[in-house]
């Protein structure tokens, strides 16, 4: 039992809630909201995954420099590892590792420190010794680097092979979920939110409104009358033919101090990304440019060429795509009720995907019990920005 809006004790089973986004985030969350007896309807304007999820690079890992990323990973790994016996989807899951690598002796010192927090939290990482990292990344030209992290547990799988199982187990628990429709408005009484407005011409009175939007949910909050700090940006991936074929089994390798990763695909292809200096504006994620900029595609392979012998001149860059982040100032999610009746899951800073099993289960306590348990996320409040709390993601790519 709980109370509803009005004061009057409801069953849980009756709470009726809008989802507002078809990522993975909000399947994850539509889903768990379900299982739990909830009545759901989620909204996408599009199609389902077609927004940040499509474009992911599709990582999984712990080696995150706060406790709050670490421990959203590790709930998340507990969904991820067991998938396919969950949900009956195979995602391809491919646990090759993360490899991270330091060039200066102050970012190889918090190494240490991370490393040792991830461990103290149950993640599998390591520090090791750049001569020691070719192991894992025989390609690996050990000379620039003076400090490396790995994780063997860490990994990449599919978005769109998730999206797919959560939106068939989604719909299995009952959730009603509609593509093609935009919700317009987000009305409120006072300061709770009480429905959504769809299309412009149909009203619908809920519990509670789930901010799932991704790229989309400052202007989604916006309707509601919350300022949100999220910011859309344009973030870039390359799939290469490199010089010499990249093992598959070679983890997912991130130059953290250049911002240059790469990791393989089948058949000895590999990607290419990372974000590199120069100017990062605001993307309108209805009308960003998806395409990949070959200026940019160049520049990352000479950045993976730098520090590995898989890619040089040879190199033949094939096709890439341009989705969006959606960036919060200190790379962490915002994951509250934002007002009354208004629970936002938004603002991964490009780690939704692996992030979303997690989230899901968090939005369903939030509507459903009142508080967050399964993670504490006291510190992915809104408001930390104007109290100057906000976290430090050091470990973004």
């Amino acid at each position: 039992m709980r109370l509803n809006p009005y004061g009057l004790w409801v069953q849980l089973g009756g709470m009726d809630v809008c989802i507002v986004g078809g990522g993975i985030v909000g399947l994850s969350a539509a889903h768990s909201l379900a299982e739990r007896g909830a009545a759901v309807t989620l909204y996408e304007q599009g199609a389902l995954g077609t927004g940040s999820t499509a474009r992911a690079a599709g990582g999984i890992r712990s080696q995150f420099s706060t406790p709050v990323n670490v421990s959203l990973s590790l709930a998340s790994k507990q969904v991820w590892n067991d998938f396919e016996a969950r949900f009956g989807v195979d995602i391809e899951y491919r646990k090759h590792g993360y490899l991270f690598l330091a060039r200066s002796e102050s970012t190889a010192a918090d190494f240490r420190e991370t490393v040792r927090m991830q461990r103290e939290l149950g993640a599998e990482s390591e520090y090791v010794e750049p001569s020691e990292a070719t192991t894992y990344c025989p390609g690996l030209d050990p000379e620039p680097f003076v400090g490396a992290t790995y994780n063997p547990d860490d990994g990449i799988a599919d978005p769109n092979l998730a999206v797919q199982g959560y939106a068939t187990a989604a719909r299995e628990a009952g959730v009603e979920i509609r593509t093609g429709t935009t919700v317009t408005d987000v009305r409120r009484d006072g300061d709770r939110v009480i429905g959504v407005e769809i299309d412009g011409t149909e009203r619908r009175e809920v519990d509670y409104v789930v901010n799932a939007a991704g790229a989309w949910a400052g202007r989604l909050a916006e309707l509601a009358g919350v300022d949100l700090p999220i910011a859309p940006r344009r973030r870039q991936i390359a799939v290469v033919e490199p010089t010499m074929p990249v093992p598959e089994t070679v983890p997912l390798t991130i130059d953290l101090e250049t911002g240059s990763y790469f990791r393989p695909e089948r058949e000895g292809i590999a990607l290419v990304g990372g974000h590199f200096d120069g100017p990062d504006p605001d993307a309108d994620p209805d009308r960003f440019d998806e395409g990949m900029d070959i200026e940019w595609a160049a520049t990352a392979v000479e950045r993976a060429a730098d520090y590995t012998e898989y890619f040089g001149p040879e190199t033949r860059i094939r096709r890439g795509w341009a989705g969006l982040y959606a960036v919060t100032p200190d790379h962490h999610p915002i994951v509250e009720e934002s007002l009354p009746g208004l629970v936002t899951a938004a603002g991964f800073s490009g780690h939704g995907f692996q992030h979303a099993p997690a989230t899901g289960q968090l939005v369903a306590e939030l509507v459903l019990d009142g508080e967050a348990s399964l993670v504490d996320i006291a510190a992915l409040d809104g408001d930390r920005f104007d109290r100057g709390e906000s976290l430090a993601e050091h470990h973004v790519a």
